[in-house]
């Protein structure tokens, strides 16, 4: 028997255009030990469906038709009373954001103890215990110690294993995961699915499973929904649906999803066009005004369902083979690989003839801190950058990847001049900008600028978008006047958008054309660098797409260095020329993208790889594991000799007795794929990976 069985939910929102139809029609089953993934764009419904099934839906949405029936009993038709015992306890869920589900002011025991209480399930002495017992479950170092710790003390993938502990507190019988990997590092991405599926195949508990990376579904789910516009428009088994999908949208999806494996020259094919309004009624298909295989009968008339071998989906072009033709190429992707030719800096790196438009020389950045109470005299240092040697030639793009805190961001601030260096020296085109005077810093400002990764907080949201990229144009005393209008209006072209929408408000775009506001703003200078702040990380994955493709596509229009920082390694391959690994504050490996992808010489950087998940069931069957014990440890006391050695495989797999990584900081040696270890490319030449 089926522990949820969800039939044609429909949640409604009433607003000042009319009804929105968030969710039309949903139907599936979740059966016990199962994980079903719910993959979209964002606003495809996926979590208005989650936050129904347990009707948390709040003013002006409501839950308007349907069944939500969970081990029989009918969710929709409980009063308040009997729903609160179903929350928690039957049926539990954790959202995006540990941070905002977390009370601030009370201890993470506290948090635990409270939510066993609230459901009469346990005594007080045994919510006690279990809080230990959960915290031990989800693998919190040290959960003694950590009971009493506030939330703000524990790092962004601690916090949401408290929330998985929590969610598993009264033993539910289904978890609803909403994007709980969206804002993590890989390796803790990899940690928490590993710990779903652990709980899935152990305690046999079914897990919905929403998120916008398909690699992730590929990983955990063994079956997936597909939404589109507030419909399901395929679903099935996971390996089965990725390896031939029968609608065009899925197809679509996973055109746009980058890849480790791929080959860089290969662009991404972002989805075309918007999704559908879902205030009016749509006749036809609702993605036909986006798919490249629609005729006129899919714009004129509703698809059927078809379904065959555990597989249903809604599309005339399948609906009587079942077999959908390949994904058309746009005439317009071949315009959009990446930069014709390499760079020479790109090429070799060590050459004294290539010159590099920035260069970082051993640059290395302190922050000090004062102890708290009666330790306020101790003052204590935290090295968030150190050493780091880079250079970014004209027309190149540097991705710096690494887990939270190993100072990829604090490294873009001291470029920018946001945060000054405590050692070292920054150069751009030949100017020494450590210690640069006014005029220097107003000249590196118009030649460099930032994209950041969250474009609502990067506009003023009471100025129009033709104001907002104006502005700098004023300020640098560029343009004013109808100059500066006409200037506005090229630069809305050259990032894809019409001109006319110079008058609209921030709030009227989506976050795909946000994100190409702030482009267009940060070109208006005419830069020759951009520094892109994780510039993608929020995106869907055709957004993202849209996105990755105007970097390139303006990279070889007019000739712009990229420096990409993000965690997302299958996009920093796509788009980089050279990869720089930082760990706590260092660079660890330097190289061409493409060989340290598929020659990773330092094993933190195998280790990276090996985490992030790949959209293709074979691919990803075939890949190894190296799993990293522990957590980043301090940047307040980082580990004597090579800092990723208490976590480093290498050491306890092939001698015990090897002693110079705990005594002696290796340094990255000279060539053009270079890694700072003491044993480097040992780690894959010994075939240690963990098969699992």
């Amino acid at each position: 028997m089926p522990l949820l069985e969800v039939t044609s939910l429909r949640t409604h929102f009433q607003t000042p255009r009319g009804t929105l139809r968030a969710v039309d029609g949903v139907s599936f089953d979740l059966l016990p030990g199962e994980t079903l993934g719910i993959v979209g764009e964002s606003g495809s419904g996926k979590s208005v469906t989650a936050m129904s099934l347990l009707r948390m839906v709040r003013r002006p949405g409501k839950v308007v038709g349907g069944e939500v029936r969970f081990r029989g009993q009918d969710l929709l038709g409980m009063d308040e009373d009997q729903l609160r015992t179903v929350r928690g306890s039957g049926m539990s869920m954790v959202f995006q954001d540990p941070m905002s589900s977390l009370d601030p002011i009370m201890r993470i025991k506290d948090q635990l103890v409270e939510a066993m209480l609230s459901h009469g399930k346990f005594s007080g002495a045994q919510a006690q215990a279990r809080a230990l017992d959960l915290l031990q479950q989800v693998g919190i170092p040290d959960p003694q110690a950590r009971l009493d710790d506030y939330p703000h003390t524990y790092s962004g993938g601690m916090r949401q294993r408290v929330m998985i502990a929590m969610a598993l507190a009264n033993d539910p019988d289904i978890i609803i995961a909403d994007e709980p990997t969206t804002a993590l590092d890989v390796t803790i991405q990899a940690q928490i699915l590993d710990l779903l599926a652990e709980l899935n195949r152990d305690l046999g508990t079914g897990i919905i499973l929403i998120t916008h990376n398909l690699g992730v579904v590929v990983r955990v789910c063994s079956k997936v929904a597909v939404m589109y516009a507030g419909r399901v428009v395929e679903s099935g088994p996971t390996e089965e649906i990725f390896a031939a999908p029968r609608h065009p949208y899925t197809q679509a999806l996973l055109a746009a999803t980058p890849r480790l494996e791929a080959d860089r020259d290969a662009p991404l094919l972002p989805i075309p066009g918007r999704p559908p309004g879902l205030v009016e009624p749509i006749a036809g298909c609702a993605f036909a005004s986006r798919c490249a295989h629609a005729d006129q009968r899919c714009h004129d008339e509703a698809p059927p369902v078809s379904a065959a071998d555990g597989r249903a989906w809604s599309c005339w072009r399948s609906a009587e083979t079942g077999v959908l033709a390949p994904q058309p190429r746009p005439a317009e992707a071949d315009e959009s690989t990446a930069v014709d030719a390499e760079p020479a800096a790109a090429q070799d790196s060590s050459s004294s003839d290539a010159k590099a438009l920035l260069s970082v020389t051993d640059v290395s950045k302190e922050f000090a801190s004062r102890g708290r109470g009666l330790l306020r005299r101790e003052r204590h240092v935290v090295n968030a950058v150190e050493g780091v040697t880079i250079d970014i030639a004209p027309g190149e793009t540097v991705g710096v990847v690494g887990e939270s805190g190993c100072g990829k961001s604090t490294l873009g601030k001291l470029i920018m001049g946001i945060h000054d260096v405590t050692r070292g020296r920054i150069e751009f085109d030949g100017r020494d900008l450590t210690h640069a005077s006014r005029s220097d810093r107003d000249w590196f400002r118009r030649n460099v600028q930032l994209v950041f990764q969250d474009p609502m907080s990067s506009l003023n949201p009471r100025m129009t978008i033709g104001d907002a990229i104006r502005e700098p144009l004023e300020i640098h005393g560029i343009a004013t006047g109808a100059a500066a209008r006409t200037r506005v209006a090229e630069l809305l072209e050259l990032v894809g958008l019409d001109p006319a929408v110079a008058p609209r408000l921030p709030h009227e775009f989506s976050g795909g054309q946000r994100q190409r506001v702030v482009i267009a703003r940060a070109l208006a200078v005419e830069p020759r660098l951009l520094v892109c702040d994780e510039a993608v990380a929020a995106l869907d994955v055709s957004l993202q797409a849209q996105i990755v493709g105007l970097l390139q596509r303006l990279q070889r229009e007019l000739g712009l260095a990229y420096l990409f920082i993000s965690h997302d390694l299958a996009t920093v391959r796509h788009l980089s020329h050279r990869i720089a690994v930082m760990y706590l504050g260092r660079v660890v490996e330097l190289g061409p993208a493409a060989d340290v992808v598929a020659n990773p010489l330092h094993p933190y950087t195998a280790a990276l790889l090996s985490a992030v998940p790949e959209p293709d069931p074979v691919v990803e069957r075939s890949r190894s594991r190296i799993l990293l014990q522990g957590d980043v440890p301090s940047p307040l006391n980082p580990p004597a000799g090579c800092r990723f050695h208490t976590r480093c495989p290498i050491g306890p797999m092939v001698n015990a007795e090897r002693t110079i990584c705990a005594t002696q900081q290796p340094e990255l040696a000279p060539g053009v794929h270079h890694a700072a270890c003491h044993f480097s490319g040992e780690l894959r030449a010994a075939g240690l990976e963990d098969p699992r």
